[in-house]
């Protein structure tokens, strides 16, 4: 006997008002993290489909995030410190584009998994907004330290285990060219673009 699955609804048709352009912009600080196919980069939900239980079954195996309080620590965390000072020693610089980049993805998931509202998902993000505009002057400047610092992680859990690791860094690079290539349409760093966040906000 055949069993009939109904498909998801699309996160478009749940959340149909486009993102003006300083949302937008927002929302591609983390962009570089999840390569996907079902993640969407248009919208503040993270996904194409809602799926809000894959959102907390993510929070809770990957950053053993499995309440609010614990979601604010977390972000609050990334926000302050991150994984920045590893780097710092190893590199001599702080990469923030990748705990900010962290820091989006992790709010987007919690405004998924209902521990989050989305008036307070807007706020988490606009309060990263400014130190990363104070760190970088391009989208190509933050993906390459979004890079930098993924290397640093990565190379950090590899010296814990063997077994396990994320994929290779040269996918990532290879995703970064992907949203940095202008004949990309379809990619959130060309439709905001870097300068746009310091004009004032409109709709797209």
């Amino acid at each position: 006997m055949a069993i009939w699955r109904r498909r998801r609804q699309k996160a478009a048709r749940k959340y149909p008002v486009p993102l003006t352009m300083h949302q937008l912009w927002m929302v591609s600080l983390s962009a570089p993290v999840s390569r996907d196919k079902d993640a969407s980069r248009t919208t503040l939900y993270p996904f194409t489909r809602i799926d809000d239980d894959k959102a907390r079954q993510w929070l809770a195996d990957q950053w053993e995030i499995t309440s609010r309080d614990e979601l604010v620590g977390r972000l609050d965390g990334l926000a302050r410190s991150g994984y920045r000072a590893r780097a710092r020693l190893r590199l001599g610089v702080e990469p923030l584009a990748w705990d900010a980049g962290l820091y989006v993805d992790i709010s987007r998931r919690g405004f998924a998994s209902g521990m989050l509202s989305e008036a307070d998902t807007w706020t988490a993000l606009k309060n990263i907004v400014p130190a990363v505009v104070r760190s970088y002057g391009s989208w190509k400047e933050y993906g390459e330290h979004y890079l930098l610092g993924r290397m640093v992680w990565r190379d950090n859990l590899r010296t814990a285990r063997d077994a396990d690791l994320p994929a290779p860094q040269a996918v990532s690079d290879a995703h970064l060219k992907s949203l940095l290539d202008p004949a990309n349409r379809s990619s959130p760093w060309i439709m905001a673009p870097w300068e746009a966040i310091s004009h004032p906000d409109h709709a797209r």
